[in-house]
């Protein structure tokens, strides 16, 4: 079973609006740059175009999952032919992580990336991209695993604010963490136990802004990456916020700092 590829037992039926279906369809959709979340493809599908539909989906890093013709037919309208594969879009385009630097870069603005590590809740992706289009955000990275992707949900949560944030879809944290670093940002990772507290860490310049899951925060890996770790401070019984309520509270503080920091470069 190739790479990109796990046996699909379960599936969430999205709105009919975002989903595609025939080899035909999926395919032009990926040449033409739509955002795919993923595809679904019928158990002993075989033939030069789903050959062809999956080398497409590897070279784009789509997810490529396996399902029974029972399950496809579930997902579409009565009488719709699938072919045996159906591909669930994202409402918007995702965009790359050089589309996002390169953009900020040319309004003369350091780049501020927040970098969502396991959010799996539409209503907190939703409600990151609404702060984060407030905070002045330049994009959000979404790994394609192990997250929620682009839905009309999400869309719908965001209040509009996803026609504005751009976002990039990564496969392996570590890696884009790595790059972005040689790049010469600075990487603070959200956690309950961080060094420091958020108002004292510097948060100018090139950054990635990690928020991690709603359960489980950060990976360990992806908490060792990070160049410093930031606590909110908590006077409560509950020890820990809703990820885009740490998530707000965060961007603002960097918004504030860089004010500060401008305000001192003009004087």
């Amino acid at each position: 079973m190739k790479k990109t590829e796990h046996r699909e037992e379960t599936h969430t039926k999205e709105h009919p609006s975002n989903i595609l279906v025939g080899r035909h369809a999926v395919a032009e959709a990926i040449k033409a740059g739509r955002g795919i979340n993923r595809i679904l493809l019928a158990d002993g599908l075989h033939g030069n175009g789903v050959r062809e539909l999956r080398d497409l989906a590897r070279e784009h890093g789509i997810a490529v999952d396996l399902t029974s013709r029972a399950k496809l037919d579930a997902s579409v309208p009565q009488g719709v032919r699938h072919q045996g594969v159906l591909a669930y879009a994202a409402p918007v385009a995702y965009v790359s992580i050089e589309e996002i630097v390169a953009a900020a870069r040319a309004r003369a603005e350091e780049p501020l990336l927040l970098l969502l590590d396991g959010i799996e809740d539409p209503q907190n992706l939703g409600a990151l991209l609404r702060t984060a289009d407030a905070a002045g955000v330049h994009g959000i990275l979404l790994p394609r695993r192990h997250s929620v992707p682009l839905t009309e949900t999400v869309a719908r949560v965001s209040a509009g604010a996803l026609a504005y944030v751009p976002v990039a879809r990564i496969g392996n944290i570590a890696q884009t963490m790595r790059a972005l670093k040689e790049q010469g940002f600075w990487i603070a990772g959200a956690d309950m136990a961080g060094a420091e507290t958020y108002d004292r860490a510097n948060l100018t310049g090139a950054l990635v802004l990690v928020i991690g899951s709603e359960g489980r925060g950060m990976s360990r890996l992806t908490r060792d990456l990070c160049d410093f770790t930031v606590r909110l401070p908590m006077c409560g019984k509950i020890n820990s916020l809703n990820a885009s309520a740490a998530g707000a509270i965060l961007m603002y503080e960097v918004q504030r700092q860089r004010r500060e920091k401008a305000a001192v470069q003009h004087d």
